[in-house]
């Protein structure tokens, strides 16, 4: 993970003319910022077939015929997708790879932002390039590409043989499995779902179905010896290594441990699980009854319970707390230990805890414009874009990243500041 203590937590304010980029050029499409708040990017279109990047209000050297999916990896390398004479690549700050594709979608970063990767099609074949490496084995299909944390190995659900959509028989007898670095495990399923990476990076753990009613997951290409009627995504535990994931038995949910069930409550649905930083603590996105929705803790439900929707629920640094964006009766709002916050929003996004674990803050959308809460106060600028806020590592700073009447503001200022 990259630390923000190098960043800029002294200047209170600066700002980067943004709306007069559409004077430059046909289109501008959206804008994303780094994660430090430094640049702000958008891709442009200066003529038919000729698109480029503004940074800052800086183009790239080099244009391109099309561009897409711009993302600023972790370290603040400022990624694209781009096309030249009909073939994809990846470009980092306007230098594309050597190695070009059929097509290239789905960039994953490291937590440290020093590895990337993308998923590609090659010759009708797909497969995973990291760091401009495609994997020396490609399929018939791809799908539930993922990275581990340290960005060392990648991951997919691939199809092992070729057959078409009428050939029922084929796809019984099971043609997917995980693909690790390109290499395949040795048994097929009748599907390969979600993949989960062990921290060590030597153990993968999947969703698999065995056949048309029974589901389990695969560890490593050996399945529990137990079955389930559904399974959703597998996590490991970061102390012990053991594999958990929700699992669908008797008509209800609970989690299971390496094939057994852990949690003694079974709900109507349940899944997202998650430990505390301190993997002392497992929770989860639940429904105890039908349509409504809450958090269990340890298996322990809330007490309050909301009839549209959680989702987005982050444990804070202590794994004391846990906060979740909710929706209730057509509102959202931010729930924290079991307690809504008074204030409604039209639409809010996943909650930010300080790393002192004394604050939360969270991006929310109000009549059209954006806005910082916190703790359950609304910061007074109304924006017409917004990214979610960063506390420093004291947090005793919110860095504060908008769009407002044409200009890009970056601001910091101090938590207590916020709603002065």
């Amino acid at each position: 993970m990259v630390s923000s203590e190098a960043w800029d937590w002294d200047t209170g304010e600066k700002i980067i003319p943004v709306d007069e980029w559409k004077g430059r050029y046909k289109w501008v499409e959206e804008p994303y910022v780094s994660p430090d708040g430094e640049k702000i990017a958008a891709i442009v279109n200066i003529d038919e077939g000729e698109f480029n990047v503004s940074v800052n209000g800086e183009a790239w050297e080099k244009s391109f015929d099309k561009i897409w999916y711009l993302r600023f990896s972790p370290d603040g390398r400022l990624t694209a997708l781009v096309s030249e004479a009909g073939e994809w690549t990846v470009a980092i700050d306007g230098t594309p790879w050597e190695n070009r594709f059929g097509y290239a979608w789905n960039t994953m970063f490291s937590l440290d932002g020093k590895n990337i990767a993308v998923a590609v099609q090659q010759d009708m074949k797909y497969g995973i390039a990291l760091n401009d490496v495609l994997w020396e084995n490609t399929y018939a299909n791809i799908s539930n590409m993922i990275m581990s944390t340290d960005g060392q190995t990648t991951a997919a659900a691939v199809q092992m043989n070729d057959f078409n959509e009428g050939e029922i028989f084929k796809f019984q007898e099971g043609a997917f499995t995980v693909a690790v670095d390109g290499k395949p495990w040795g048994d097929t399923f009748v599907n390969v779902w979600n993949i989960a990476i062990s921290s060590d990076n030597k153990t993968m753990a999947a969703e698999v179905r065995l056949n048309l009613y029974d589901y389990t997951i695969a560890v490593n290409d050996v399945p529990w010896g137990n079955t389930f009627g559904c399974v959703w995504e597998p996590i490991f535990h970061p102390k012990t290594g053991s594999v958990i994931a929700p699992v669908r038995t008797g008509g209800q949910w609970t989690l299971a441990k390496d094939g057994e069930i852990i949690w003694d409550k079974k709900f109507v649905q349940l899944w997202q699980q998650m430990f505390s930083p301190d993997g002392n603590r497992l929770a989860a996105i639940v429904a105890p009854k039908f349509g409504k929705w809450t958090i269990a803790v340890d298996g322990q439900p809330w007490g309050v319970m909301f009839n549209e929707l959680v989702t987005d629920a982050v444990f804070s640094p202590d794994s004391q707390s846990v906060a979740a964006v909710v929706k209730d009766k057509d509102e959202w709002a931010i729930a924290v230990n079991g307690k809504a916050w008074k204030n409604r929003f039209d639409m809010a996004w996943k909650p930010v805890f300080s790393p002192n674990s004394e604050h939360v803050a969270v991006k929310v959308e109000r009549k059209g414009k954006y806005t910082i809460a916190c703790d359950d106060r609304i910061w007074k600028h109304e924006c017409n874009a917004l990214w979610e806020p960063v506390f420093s590592n004291d947090g005793t700073k919110v860095l504060l990243r908008s769009v407002e009447n044409g200009d890009y503001y970056r601001r910091v200022m101090p938590v207590n500041d916020l709603f002065q």
